[in-house]
C-alpha cells in the first residue's frame, strides 16, 4: 500500500524549519522594504543554482543510508575535516544570529523588558531540553506543527497587506544597482543564506538517516518530502518580501539593526499598514519562523560534528556523550557572543550570511564528489541535467565570490 505523501514529512520540513529563519524574516523582509520587488530575480536565482546541492543530501541518505558525512571520508579524509573545520567556525555565528532576532520577538511579544543576551540564554536553555528530552522525535513532532502554523499566519498576513494601505513617496524609492556597493554587499549577504547556508545539506542527510531509523522509506519518498521543504520555503521567501515591499518600501521607514528593536519595530509597520487585528499573526508567523531555526540549527551542528567524531574515532559508543557535550559547547559559546560581543543584529547578520555565501563552493564541490563517487549506487545517481546544473552553480557561485572579494578590498 502506498504511503500517503502528509506520512512521508519529516526531514523536509526541518530542513524548512532550518531555512525559513534570518534568511526570510530578516533578509528576504529587508530586500522588500529596501529595494520593493528588486531582488526577487536573486532570491529564484538562488533558490534554483542551490537545488542540486541541497538535493543530494537527501537523495545520498535515501540511497546509502549514511549521511554526507560518510561520502566526504570516503573522498580522503581532508574533505571530512575541511567540513568540521568550516562547521565549528561558522556554528557559533550561525546560532547568535539566529538566537538573538529570535529573543528580540520573544521579549517584544511577551513584553518582558530584559537584555537580549538574557532572554537568548531562556531560550537556548528550554530549546536544550527539548532536545536532550526527545531528541529527532520530538523535534519532528514540534517542526510540523510549527511549519503548519508559520505557513498559515505568513499567508494570511500577505493577504491582509494587500488589502492594506501604506503611503508610498517616491523619494524614498531606491532601486537595485550594481554599481552601489551597499547594494552588492546585501546582495552577497542575501543570498549567502537563500534559502540556507550549504551545511544544511548535510543536515538533512543526517536527518534522513535518524528517520530511517524509525521509519523506512525510498528515494523517491525522500526526495518528495525535500522537494515540498525546498520549494514550499522558496515561496514563504518570496511572501516575506512582499510583505517588505508592501508594508515598508517607500514609506522612508529604516529598520533598525538590533534584535529587539528590529522585532518591534516589524510588528509594528505591518499591523500599522495591515490592522491591530493582526497584531498577533504577525507576532505568531515572526516567533515561529525564528523559533523553528533557533531549534533546528542547535540540533543539527552538534549532530554533525557527534557523527564526524564517530567517523573519526570508529566508535559510535559515545554518540550520545559527544551529542550532550557539542550542544552545551554551542549553547554556551552562543551565550558569551551575544553578552559580549553583541552590538549591532545587522552587522552579525549579513557577517553570518556573508560568511555562509564564501564557504557555499566548497561545500558545493564536496557535496558534488559524493553523489558521483564510488559510495553513490549507479543507478541513483543525478540526471545530466542536474549534473550540468550543479556546474551552473559551481561556476556561479566562485565567480561571486572572487567579485565579492574584490569589491571589499576596494572599499
Amino acid at each position: 500500500m502506498k504511503t500517503p505523501w502528509y506520512k512521508i514529512l519529516g526531514p523536509g520540513l526541518l530542513y524548512a524549519g532550518a531555512a525559513i529563519g534570518v534568511s526570510h524574516l530578516v533578509q528576504s523582509t529587508r530586500a522588500g522594504a529596501d529595494f520593493g520587488y528588486g531582488l526577487v530575480w536573486a532570491i529564484l536565482i538562488a533558490n534554483f543554482l542551490k537545488y542540486p546541492f541541497f538535493e543530494f543530501g537527501p537523495r545520498y541518505a535515501a540511497s546509502t543510508g549514511n549521511s554526507l558525512l560518510y561520502g566526504y571520508k570516503a573522498i580522503g579524509n581532508w574533505a571530512l575535516y575541511l567540513f568540521i573545520a568550516i562547521t565549528f567556525i561558522s556554528m557559533f555565528i550561525i546560532q547568535s544570529a539566529v538566537t538573538v532576532v529570535t529573543a528580540g520577538l520573544a521579549s517584544e511579544i511577551s513584553g518582558l523588558d530584559i537584555s537580549p543576551w538574557l532572554m537568548s540564554t531562556i531560550l537556548l536553555a528550554i530549546c536544550t531540553s527539548i532536545l536532550l528530552v526527545g531528541k529527532y522525535t520530538v523535534l519532528d513532532k514540534v517542526m510540523k506543527v510549527i511549519i503548519l502554523t508559520l505557513s498559515v499566519s505568513t499567508i494570511i498576513a500577505l493577504v491582509a497587506a494587500f488589502t492594506g494601505h501604506n503611503e508610498q513617496y517616491q523619494e524614498y524609492m531606491v532601486s537595485f544597482t550594481f554599481s552601489e556597493k551597499s547594494h552588492v554587499l546585501f546582495l552577497i549577504a542575501l543570498m549567502g543564506w537563500m534559502p540556507a547556508p550549504f551545511d544544511i545539506s548535510v543536515w538533512h542527510s543526517l536527518w534522513t538517516a535518524e528517520k530511517n531509523n524509525h521509519q523506512k522509506s525510498n528515494l523517491k519518498e525522500a526526495l518528495l518530502d525535500f522537494k515540498i521543504g525546498y520549494w514550499g520555503t522558496m515561496i514563504l521567501a518570496l511572501c516575506f518580501v512582499s510583505l517588505g515591499a508592501i508594508t515598508i518600501y517607500g514609506s522612508g521607514i529604516e529598520l533598525q539593526n538590533s534584535g529587539g528593536a528590529f522585532a518591534k519595530q516589524l510588528i509594528g509597520i505591518y499591523t500599522n499598514n495591515i490592522g491591530s487585528c493582526a497584531y498577533f499573526v504577525i507576532a505568531i508567523a515572526a516567533f515561529t519562523t525564528m523559533l523553528s531555526t533557533t531549534i533546528t540549527c542547535l540540533d543539527a551542528s552538534p549532530r554533525t560534528l557527534t557523527e564526524s567524531c564517530n567517523l573519526i574515532i570508529g566508535n559510535a559508543k559515545y554518540n550520545k556523550k559527544f551529542y550532550i557535550l557539542w550542544i552545551l559547547i554551542l549553547a554556551i559559546g552562543t551565550v558569551f557572543i551575544l553578552a559580549f560581543y553583541l552590538t549591532n543584529m545587522k552587522a552579525l547578520v549579513d557577517f553570518a550570511t556573508t560568511l555562509a555565501f564564501l564557504s557555499s563552493p566548497i561545500i558545493a564541490i564536496l557535496n558534488y564528489l559524493v553523489i558521483t563517487g564510488k559510495t553513490m549506487p549507479t543507478e541513483n545517481k543525478p540526471s545530466l541535467l542536474l549534473k550540468g546544473l550543479s556546474w551552473l552553480g559551481i561556476i556561479y557561485f566562485i565567480g561571486f565570490s572572487i567579485y565579492f572579494l574584490i569589491l571589499t578590498n576596494s572599499i
